[in-house]
């Protein structure tokens, strides 16, 4: 099961569908333990007050610059 049920919660997941989401990550921080777990991936950033990698386009992502204040200056506007 994921962590604090996350996968559950939000996909109504059961089973973590690791092979499938390494396909969708974009984390360009290779030693990652957490790619393709979104839900360990999802709760770690949750819990530094960020969003994961796949919140943000590929040149956002690669400044790791991932906090939330980010997220809401890229959305303004649209």
């Amino acid at each position: 099961m994921c962590p604090r049920n996350y996968c559950y919660i939000i996909f109504g997941m059961t089973e973590c569908r690791k092979d499938k989401n390494l396909s969708r990550c974009n984390c360009s921080y290779e030693p990652c333990p957490r790619k393709g777990v979104c839900c360990e991936c999802l709760a770690y950033h949750r819990d530094q007050d960020e969003l994961p990698a796949c919140f943000f386009p590929d040149e956002v992502e690669r400044t790791y610059d991932r906090s939330i204040r980010r997220f809401v200056r890229l959305h303004q506007g649209r």
